[in-house]
């Protein structure tokens, strides 16, 4: 038997899968990680605490899964991505705690990139609107703010590295200095054309080449883990960041197709193949997993959304409101009403993202009547998750139909909202067209020990992978187009109300 071995590094937990060649799961291990916040606004993450928790991971599903280290064919990591990390050459201790993808402390710096005229330069070269939302600007603060670090990164003495670069110089003990396509595009630093760190960014915010790590594609065989760390040397042979990885694993590897990860945010991420096609509805350009082993390995591209708040409005009916005492028991409550009663919930508890792009925003319930309870303001938070993805989706729609491209046919879901069946079969009434399920929705994971297993021969090639792609369940629209557009009109009007 073949196994695989998925390094899963999030915002709130460190998980490890181990897979057999088919993708099914053997075994899992996973702990939380501490979200520390300094002050309002800001997030941040101890990265040792990061590494320990995923090593302590990866030992415990080997363990659970009675599989050794010298089985495991292949390592693959994805990771929370934009997270921030920088550490000293010489120990391999960060300087800093990890600044986390939903910090905003560095609003004012990429304020003043907007006001240099930098903004358009960004987006040509990148993809990337300027946002705090990216590694650049972070990286930046880092050298700024704590002391001594700038002169310490002129002289050679730092690097900087995405979550993936983190784990993967500490598994290597400090061999590998690398990340993969994917991470880059999310810095604000990567020419996603040209495949180099950009060299004006890197000037414009002040940040030494020597601190960047080697780029590689997604699937490569980056280095060895140590076999002190396991029990036995293993390839790491897969990167990705992790909507890029879930994209891989829901085996979307054709123009076109799309996923949606309903976590505690919503990412929503469409195939566009070779072609880095340029949004004009609020959305952003990003490179996807790239397969090195195939012939002629093109760069590939993707279209994204991103939703600060998805089934994190779940967490806020819970431990906010009292609304619920467990996040299992959301859909049994909004259940208990047939529809909102008119109730709108917009979660914009720290701005809107795509494809509204606004910072100021703030949350809101709109259309309380005396008759309103607290079961109609938890469908609304619930359907809430679907509305904002549905908005994704239409703007990708208009970029498609403004490059004369035919629209998306399906959507595949994964993350842990997706087991929601009150909120799927609603997402696929707004879409108007199918909802898909796969039967393993660990497909980060999954997408990450895929890209591993490529490079080091467990598969030959993707059209293997898209055969081991099943559907649990298919989510067909049960309502008139009607219905779909008078409900998003109630929820543009209702956004509207939340900018002051």
């Amino acid at each position: 038997m073949t196994y695989l071995l998925a390094l899963d590094q999030g915002t709130s937990s460190s998980r490890s899968i181990v897979f057999n060649a088919q993708g099914q799961i053997m075994a899992m291990a996973q702990q939380e990680i501490t979200q520390i916040y300094p002050q309002p606004g800001w997030v941040e993450h101890d990265p040792m605490q990061i590494w320990q928790t995923q090593l302590a991971t990866a030992i415990e599903a080997l363990a659970k899964s009675g599989i050794s280290a010298a089985q495991v064919s292949a390592l693959g990591i994805t990771n929370q991505r934009e997270t921030t990390v920088v550490w000293h050459k010489g120990t391999g201790q960060p300087i800093h705690n990890a600044i986390v993808w939903q910090d905003r402390r560095t609003e004012p710096a990429c304020a003043a990139l907007r006001e240099q005229g930098l903004a358009d330069t960004i987006q040509a070269k990148t993809g990337l609107l300027v946002d705090a939302y990216f590694s650049g600007t972070k990286l930046q603060w880092i050298l700024d703010n704590v002391p001594n670090a700038r002169a310490q990164a002129e002289r050679g003495e730092l690097l900087f590295g995405t979550v993936d670069s983190w784990l993967m110089w500490q598994l290597s003990g400090g061999a590998v200095h690398a990340t993969d396509v994917s991470n880059a595009s999310r810095t604000m630093l990567f020419n996603i054309h040209t495949h180099t760190w950009d060299t004006e960014l890197l000037a414009a915010l002040r940040i030494p080449p020597a601190m960047m790590p080697t780029v590689q594609a997604s699937s490569a065989v980056y280095g060895q883990v140590r076999p002190q760390l396991l029990g036995h040397a293993i390839t790491i042979g897969g990167v990705a960041g992790d909507q890029q990885s879930a994209l891989f694993g829901q085996a979307c590897f054709g123009a076109g197709m799309a996923k949606n990860t309903y976590g505690t945010g919503c990412f929503m991420l469409m195939h566009t193949g070779h072609t880095a096609m340029h949004s004009q509805n609020g959305l952003i350009t990003t490179s996807a997993a790239q397969v090195a082993v195939q012939p002629k390995s093109a760069p590939q591209f993707a279209l994204e959304g991103s939703v600060f708040v998805g089934g994190a409005v779940v967490q806020w009916l819970r431990d906010g409101l009292g609304a619920i005492r467990h996040s299992s028991e959301v859909q049994a409550l909004a259940e208990s009403v047939p529809d909102s009663g008119g109730v709108m919930v917009v979660p914009a508890f720290t701005g809107l993202g795509a494809p509204y792009w606004r910072p100021d925003a703030r949350g809101s319930i709109t259309g309380l009547t005396r008759g309103s309870t607290v079961a109609h303001i938890a469908r609304a938070a619930l359907e809430s998750i679907a509305f904002q993805s549905a908005a994704l989706l239409q703007a990708m729609g208009r970029d498609l139909a403004q490059a004369g491209v035919a629209p998306v046919q399906e959507l595949r879901v994964d993350g842990g909202a997706c087991v929601n069946n009150l909120l799927m079969q609603f997402q696929a009434d707004l879409l108007g067209l199918d909802v898909v399920r796969p039967e393993v929705t660990e497909t980060t994971a999954l997408g990450a020990a895929y890209l591993a297993g490529l490079s080091t021969g467990v598969y030959a090639s993707t059209d293997e992978l898209s055969a081991q792609w099943r559907v649990e369940r298919r989510f067909s629209p049960q309502r008139l187009p009607d219905f779909a557009a008078e409900q998003m009109a109630l929820w543009e009007h209702a956004v509207r109300k939340t900018v002051f």
